[in-house]
Parts: C-alpha cells; structure tokens; sequence
C-alpha cells in the first residue's frame, strides 16, 4: 500500500487512518512525497519523524500498488499506478482560494475542485471517502463521476479526538492549567487568516488575561507552520509565548490541545467544527475570512452562530454572551460531519478499503489510536505586575506579565528563573524548591539564610519567601522574622484547586506590607506572636491561608 501525501496537514490525516490497517502482516505501508507543494518538506519530515518507510516521487511512479491512499487531490496523484482513496484533510468544504500554493481556482471549495479530482477527464478515486451525506450532492453538483464513487464514512480525525475525551484531565494536568480557563486561539494560514488579519491578538490576549484566571494556547494550520518556520513563527509570538501562551504542534498536540480547551477563538479555519462538534464548548468568532469563506458553508454557519470578538478587552464579556448547544448544532445542522453511529469512521473505512483490497478485514475490531499527552508550555512567566485590591477580610490578587503598562500593586519576580533588572525592582522576591538530582558536590540555601540574603542583596525588595511545596511557604518581611504559610485549597463540588503559591505570597506580601499605602506594623508584630488567618481571592477562588511563627525546622530547610 502506497499513502501519498502533498502537505503536512495531509500526511497528518493519513496517519490518523492507520489504525485500519494495525495488526494486518498482509499489508506492507510506504509513503511518497507527491511534488508541487510549498508545503512538502515538512510532510516528508513527518514521515522521517514517525520513521516509516518512504520511496522517491519517481520510483512510486514505476511501481504498481494494491491500493493508494491521499489526502489530497491536487498534485498528480493520478500519475500513480493502482486504485486511490481520496480522503478529506479538513472539516466542511468552507473555503475557497484564489491560490492555494500556486494552485486553486477561486469559488470552488478547497478539495471539491473537478480539476483536480477528475485531471483531463481521466479516471475518478476508486472511492472518495465524505465525513457527511450532503457533501456527496456538492460533488454531484461539481461532478458526478467523481461522485458515483463517493461514499460517507465519517470523519477518523474527530472520531480520534472524541474517543480521547476521557483523557482531558490528564491533558489539562500536562498543560499545568489547573483550575484555569484554558482558551485556545486557532489560526488557518494565508491572507486570511487570523494570524495575518489579527497578528496583534494573541499578545494582547496574553497581556490582558489575568495569569490565575486564564490560561492561553494558538493553533497554528500546519501549512503556516511550513510556510513561516517554528523559528520566525516563535520570535513572531514571543511576548504572547514568554507570558506562558501554549504554541501547539501542529501533528497531533493541536488536537490534544482542543480536548484540553475551555472556549475557542477562531477564524474561518475547520478546527473549530471539531471543536463544535467534540466538545460544544463557547467559540468566539475573532475574523470571518472575507472572500475565502464560502457563504452557507459549515463554518459560515458556525460563525453565524458564534459571538464575535472584536477587541481583545472584551474576552470575558463575550464569552459570557455564548449558548451552550450552538455550537455542535452548527457543526452537525450545517452538514460538517455525520453524527456518530454505532460503527465508527474507521470502521467504515476499514470495510471500504478491504473491498477495494479483496481482502477480508482482520477479526478484531479496529479503534482510534488515543491522542498524546500535549507538551506543556516552552515558556513560564517568571516575574508578574500584580494587582491586588483589599476587600475587608478578602485579599484579591490579580497577576499580569511583568512587561505590561499598567498600574500595579507591586512586581513579583522569581529568583533564578527572572532577569537581574527584574530582580532589582521587585517589591517580593520567592524563591522555588530545587527539585533537580543532586550532583556529588552541591551547595544550598537554607530558608532561613536565602530570605535574609535577598533582602540584604536587593534593597527594594520588601518581602522574601520560600516555596516549599503548592501548600506551604516561609516568608519574611524586611525587619521582621520568618513567617510559616499554609495555604488550605480551594473545594468546590468535590475538586480540590490549588492556585500557584507565588500568588499566594503576593496578598500575603500586600496584607503584612500595605494598608492605603502605609506599613502595617501593628499588624506585623502580631503575626511574630500569633496566627493570622487571610484570606485571598485568586483566579475568582477562595484560599484560606494561616500564618504563624516559623519553626525552626522548615526556616532550616534547604531549597
């Protein structure tokens, strides 16, 4: 079996229909790389990447095979000698192009284009595998030869991402989201895209998004991956990723990622239908496309439905205007994917294949392979301008990346991981445990002597503090005497949530340092006698935190 691939996002398709085959010595799998693509060089490192077998464009040519399997039809696949399955590397038929790497023809929806599924009136694929029944009638309208050999499967990537579902907490938990809300931007690529419409976005996102309310992660189309290079597109996104936003890999972490997400904010690119169609969570609409979206189309329909994001300050405004239940009905309604039946895509698809093959499917029944852990953010901010508001008893603590231009409580910076100058205007300074192996020589910092070194080493730092573990710190203000933290998690309908502690130890540091811009001393002497309950309102959560004298035992502990 030969599976031809043009793009990276085409390759990812077919990878994701191997499990049809899993199990079966009667097949052998190679692949080629079909020419004519901007976008090739990093299908055929993909393949490299998953090691499998691969033969050059021109010896594929010469060679017979019992089946060839694309995810494209542009190129000429037709070149290839044996009986070929078209499958669809994408959601809907919603875009048109005016060029498509060269190619396209503008008003044909990407992929339904008779061009290239019937090349110079030749032979049609043996079979054009559809995720819905209506896309048979497009492609009548378009070509009936073409369509005579359509039939509808369903769609294996969805059915990958709904069988992975279970796994969302384990996802969440690579992720380091917590208890945060995780809001995904997705991007397609080309002129339209959200990333060329809306490049300003995802870093005012970053910026304005509290650090423990929301977490943040973008969705790059793999052929904007190929086209712009992991490097450029990294220094392009640096202010967004260096506030912890999570760049997903276009080959599977993407899809990982969307099981993981909260609300969705998207331009005219089909993840969104898999998001729609997998979870139903809130989708915000953030561009429409302009000429390239196909009036009526799923995702104009989705898009219909969906609030629209028009500036970055009123994220949690719009969300709160979204409906549950509009978004699947749109991508289900709108004729974007079959609904899910007792036998799933890959099982269609192994019976239609194993026809083409004249061949018997093996006795076990095939299954989605489960979507990866994805891999947690490259970058963790590491100082934070944090704004804290007293309430009565309540401290409110909100935190932002270091690097924005408003107003703030104090800066937070963290020693060894921030920058010197950071380091130098921080008003509190922690301190993480090092939990590296241990070298044959090492040196440490007890609590006790690292809390007095910073504040002797930085002179506007008001208050020092160590992190001992998610639920217990020591902290220490300038001129006072250590102080223990415990910090009682957040219980909510049987989940137990813990914020980050640093944020902890900033309401701490404003309770003991601040009241209307003067010290509290009283309130400082207290504490070195007695326990002081606090309480801080983090991420829109409460945390019951105690402070008392610390002991000699954890001010001795070695970080």
């Amino acid at each position: 079996m030969l599976f031809a691939a043009r793009s990276a996002i085409a390759l990812y398709r077919l990878l994701d229909v191997l499990p049809v085959f899993a199990g079966d010595e009667r097949v052998s799998r190679v692949f080629t790389l079909v020419p004519g693509s901007e976008f090739g060089v990093d299908a055929l490192a993909a393949v490299e990447r998953v090691g499998a077998h691969t033969v050059p464009w021109d010896e594929a040519c010469r060679t017979s095979y019992d089946l060839i399997v694309t995810a494209s039809p542009k190129g000429e696949p037709h070149l290839l000698r044996g009986p070929r399955v078209l499958l669809p590397h994408g959601a809907g038929f919603s875009k048109t192009f005016h060029g498509e790497g060269g190619e396209g023809s503008a008003g044909e929806a990407s992929g339904l284009d008779p061009r290239y599924l019937v090349p110079d009136g030749g032979t049609p694929p043996a079979l054009h595998a559809l995720a819905h029944p209506s896309q048979i009638d497009r492609l009548a309208a378009l070509s009936p030869r073409a369509a005579a050999r359509a039939t509808v499967v369903g769609d294996p990537t969805l059915e990958r991402i709904l069988a992975s579902l279970p796994l969302r907490d384990r996802f969440r938990a690579a992720l380091g989201t917590g208890a945060r809300r995780l809001v995904v931007l997705t991007s397609t690529w080309g002129e339209e895209s959200l990333l060329r419409r809306r490049a300003t976005l995802p870093g005012e996102l970053a910026a304005r998004l509290p650090q423990d309310a929301y977490q943040l992660a973008l969705i790059v189309h793999p052929n904007q991956w190929s086209r712009t290079g992991e490097f450029e597109l990294s220094e392009q996104l640096a202010p967004a990723l260096d506030a912890g936003m999570i760049l997903a890999r276009p080959h599977e972490d993407w899809a990982s990622v969307l099981v993981a997400a909260d609300a969705l904010i998207t331009d005219h690119g089909s993840t969104a239908l898999y998001y729609a169609a997998a979870l139903d969570g809130p989708i915000l609409g953030a561009y429409d496309g302009g000429d390239e979206l196909i009036p009526g189309s799923p995702m104009a329909e989705l898009l219909a439905h969906a609030p629209h994001l028009d500036r970055s300050a009123d994220l949690e405004e719009v969300l709160g205007s979204c409906r549950a239940g509009t978004g699947r009905a749109a991508a289900t309604s709108a004729f974007a994917f079959t609904s899910p039946g007792q036998e799933g895509a890959l099982e269609r698809l192994r019976r239609e294949l194993y026809r083409l093959l004249g061949l018997t499917p093996p006795a076990v029944p095939v299954a989605a392979r489960l979507l990866p852990v994805p891999a947690p953010p490259s970058r963790t901010p590491s100082a934070f301008a944090v704004r804290v508001r007293l309430d009565g008893d309540e401290t409110h603590i909100e935190r932002f990346p270091s690097h924005v231009d408003a107003p703030a409580h104090h800066l937070a910076a963290e020693y060894g991981a921030a920058g010197e100058r950071q380091l130098q205007s921080a008003g509190l300074l922690y301190r993480r445990t090092d939990r590296t192996a241990t070298a044959p020589y090492s040196a440490g910092w007890t609590v006790a002597g690292w809390t007095s070194h910073a504040l002797d080493s930085y002179p506007g730092c008001r208050t020092a503090a160590a992190v001992l573990s998610p639920t217990h710190c020591v902290v220490r203000v300038r001129g006072g005497s250590p102080l223990s933290v415990r910090i009682e998690p957040s219980r909510e309908n049987g989940r137990i949530a813990h914020s980050d502690p640093a944020a902890v130890l900033s309401a701490v540091h404003a309770r003991l340092a601040v009241s209307g811009g003067q010290v509290c001393s009283e309130t400082s002497r207290t504490a070195e006698t007695a326990d002081i309950a606090v309480t801080c309102v983090i991420g829109g959560r409460r945390y019951d935190v105690r402070l008392s004298p610390a002991t000699a035992e954890e001010t001795g502990r070695i970080l």
